[in-house]
């Protein structure tokens, strides 16, 4: 595929960047969450959250950040592994 590294690269860069604003902010996920059921479901903008729901949210989002910088991190390592070097190129 043409460019499926970049895309790759921007997509882990979209999770990390969403798993810091639940993780950070839960209540702008509450929120979005609260208009997508919405949508579906009659009075859904009166469901109150509870505590534990927030804590859960804010886990999701720290695990989002740890796995999308991993993959941030495996794939810059992956880049550099496959780069030719230049001194094994003068010593031919």
């Amino acid at each position: 595929m043409i460019g499926s590294q970049s895309n790759r690269k921007l997509s882990a860069a979209f999770v990390l960047v969403q798993g810091v604003v639940t993780a950070l902010f839960p209540q702008i996920s509450i929120k979005l969450i609260k208009r997508m059921i919405g949508k579906n479901f009659d009075n859904a903008s009166e469901l109150e959250v509870k505590p534990a729901y927030r804590r859960q949210l804010r886990a999701v989002g720290v695990g989002m950040i740890a796995a999308a910088g991993t993959d941030l991190l495996l794939q810059s390592t992956a880049e550099k592994e496959s780069e030719p070097s230049l001194a094994g190129e003068d010593s031919e």
